[in-house]
């Protein structure tokens, strides 16, 4: 990457894409929009015991709902915590009611990207859009949180992955749920602060609250809710929440060590690549941006979550070096 200003994101989709299928069904989630915390979309379920609080959120991206089946599926059975509460929450409903099965893609946000904006200068800035609105209602529970595991899945083919940022709170609790088997770290996005880069999950004791984002596979296809009901069942299991144990310790662990972001509407990739693809040697091209060769700058690097067709400032792929896993606990 050729150094400069940051580029500022294109909010209009890059042009070109191919047609998605979507293999499974919208979820109504009708019965649970009113909740009961006063926030619209979000349910809190106590156990009368002392214990943790965690949160799960689904459709930070409104288009994105293989854990929203997850979650409307725990709140359909009563599903009641061991010990400590659990909040359960659909956070851009406001996206989720625009979302159509023929132009899957466009419902992503209303106004922006809701998984950028978390920071406290945009936080408590005057600036307003639909989805800082609602970044703003939900921070109380947010701010509330021990775990919180953040459900998403992938526009592109893509290997599962569990992303914990880049604190050590989040790698711990990465590798203690163990489900997806790869756990990246990385340090997010030009374009804004995600939801696992927020002060509450990355700043603070070694003790305080942690957050996971899950990937947990290609949008609209039936394996993306299969490992979201895995990985939220880990966390629950972890929290002692849900009984029984954790899988195994998650086998692979890896830093970003590039973050590659377009910085042309030209960005183009030699091939098709595939998240969780290992390229075996430093200097490999995989990607023209405009005039510019892309080009790997380590041996065996992780390419995660390419996206094949990526607009000016977006991120195009972050590239990742495997690191050694500690001891299971």
């Amino acid at each position: 990457m050729s150094s400069g200003s940051t580029p500022v994101p294109s909010i209009a989709p890059p042009p070109g894409l191919p047609v998605f299928p979507v293999n499974i069904a919208a979820p109504d989630l009708s019965p649970y929009v009113a909740g009961n915390t006063g926030i619209p979309g979000f349910t809190i379920l106590e156990s009368g015991i002392d214990g943790p609080h965690v949160v799960l959120v689904s459709l930070i991206h409104g288009n994105e709902f293989a854990g929203a089946i997850a979650l409307a599926e725990l709140l359909a059975e009563n599903f009641k915590p061991l010990r400590g509460k659990l909040t359960l929450g659909f956070a851009n409903l406001a996206a989720y009611t625009r979302f159509d099965p023929a132009n899957p893609v466009a419902s992503r946000f209303v106004e922006e990207d809701l998984n950028r904006v978390w920071d406290d200068f945009t936080l408590f800035g005057v600036r307003r859009s639909a989805e800082l609105d609602r970044a703003r209602e939900i921070k109380p529970i947010i701010d509330s949180a021990d775990i919180l595991l953040d459900l998403h899945s992938m526009l592109w083919p893509a290997d599962p992955v569990l992303l914990c940022g880049a604190g050590p709170r989040g790698r711990a609790l990465g590798l203690a749920v163990g489900t997806p088997a790869l756990v990246v770290a990385d340090t997010g996005h030009a374009g804004g602060k995600r939801l696992i880069d927020y002060g509450r999950f990355t700043e603070g004791s070694p003790q305080g609250a942690a957050c996971l984002l899950v990937e947990a596979g290609q949008h609209w296809h039936q394996e993306a809710v299969e490992q979201s009901r895995a990985t939220i069942s880990a966390v629950l299991r972890h929290a002692g929440m849900l009984h029984g144990a954790c899988p195994a310790q998650a086998g692979r662990f890896a830093e970003v060590v590039q973050l590659v972001t377009a910085r042309t509407n030209r960005f183009v990739f030699v091939r098709d690549f595939r998240g969780g693809e290992i390229i075996p040697e430093a200097g490999t091209l995989i990607a023209h941006d405009g005039d510019e060769e892309i080009r790997t700058p380590e041996d065996n690097l992780i390419m995660v979550m390419p996206s094949l067709k990526v607009s000016h400032g977006h991120t195009a792929v972050r590239l990742a070096r495997a690191c050694p896993v500690q001891s299971p606990r």
